[in-house]
């Protein structure tokens, strides 16, 4: 799939290719997952100039040691805030093109203890976006319409739909508005979103989204990448081309009889199942024999985050009582369990 982006670059011509971050999803990834990323970053520069800015799940000190190898190969890394004279904009100009690049900034380095302590939640949610606004404004301030403007960067703006799989704890309510973005930009590159998507705004402002499904909620996504066309002192013109699932995410959801009809029709596609059956041990191994790829079994009661009724006081009644009832009270029809229960408090009090 990564590859397929670097084809999709060369196919088009491409003159500059810039990753809005996330370059992995945890802060501290396997050798594995870093060696396939720097060999489609690498890939990626051999059609073209490569920038990158890092996103929240990117750990920014590991990227830094790294960026140093990466700028031989053409792939520049951002990932820490830079002035605009000290690497926060590059220059190419030969495209008569300017790039700012500012990476994920997250609402600790803005918000301090003293701010949370002092100021109401309305109030931190300003501050974050007041300062990330007085940023933009320093790494734009300079960018008249002799050439083509674009900012990259790593946040969230209001007006993006979430995609399903991002931290929300990263996404609301620190956000800024799209009106912060000046008229002068040709283009403005963002990630964090996992939807690919347009947001109104002065400037021409798009999310190119994740490359591949990353969670369930996901599944009616499309994935793909952004071609911009762009010259100086015009609002740029985007195109987006669709890429091929990597490996597609499926939610099925019914009886244990409905679900068996699809068996052999979803390929090696991974499952999220969420049965409509009282359970029962051995329940997710039934569902697995069908469907080898299911990575997620599921009743549907719990999906649905339905409420349990409420037991009533324990006090004073049996043990055989209490556990028959905490089967009932989990949708649990299964007598083996209950008798499996009577054998081993048997065995207990027999010792």
């Amino acid at each position: 799939m990564l590859s397929g982006i670097a084809g999709v670059a060369a196919d088009e011509a491409v003159d500059l290719v810039l990753v809005a971050g996330d370059l992995f999803d945890v802060s501290a990834p396997s050798a594995e997952s870093e060696r396939i990323v720097y060999e489609a970053l690498l890939g990626l520069a051999r059609v073209a100039p490569v920038l990158v800015v890092a996103g929240n799940h990117d750990h920014p000190k590991r990227l830094e040691a790294v960026a140093p190898l990466l700028e031989l190969g053409r792939v520049t890394v951002v990932a820490l805030p830079k002035r605009a004279d000290e690497g926060g904009v590059v220059r190419f100009p030969d495209l008569d093109t300017r790039v700012a690049l500012l990476p994920f900034l997250s609402q600790r380095a803005i918000v301090n203890a003293d701010d949370l302590m002092a100021l109401d939640p309305d109030q931190h949610d300003g501050k974050y976006a007041g300062r990330l606004g007085a940023i933009i404004g320093k790494l734009t301030n300079a960018m008249g319409t002799d050439q083509v403007n674009i900012f990259c960067s790593h946040l969230t703006v209001h007006g993006g739909v979430m995609g399903g799989g991002e931290r929300t704890a990263h996404v609301f309510p620190y956000a800024i508005a799209a009106q912060m973005f000046p008229g002068s930009l040709s283009y403005v590159a963002l990630g964090h979103l996992h939807r690919l998507q347009k947001v109104p705004a002065p400037a021409p402002v798009w999310y190119s989204g994740s490359p591949m499904q990353l969670d369930f909620g996901e599944v009616d996504d499309t994935k793909g990448v952004l071609i911009v066309e762009a010259e100086p002192g015009l609002p740029a013109t985007v195109r987006e081309v669709s890429l091929g699932a990597a490996r597609r995410l499926i939610r099925l959801r019914g009886t244990l009889e409905q679900i068996e009809t699809f068996a052999g029709t979803t390929d090696d596609a991974y499952l999220k199942i969420e049965l409509d059956e009282p359970a029962r041990a051995g329940l997710a191994d039934e569902v697995r024999d069908l469907f080898p790829y299911a990575v997620d079994v599921v009743l549907a009661a719990q999906a649905d985050g339905r409420s349990r009724p409420r037991a009533a006081a324990r006090l004073g009644r049996a043990a055989p009582e209490l556990f028959r009832e905490y089967l009932e009270h989990r949708n649990v029809d299964d007598g083996r369990l209950a008798a499996l229960f009577d054998a081993l408090l048997e065995q207990t009090y027999e010792a």
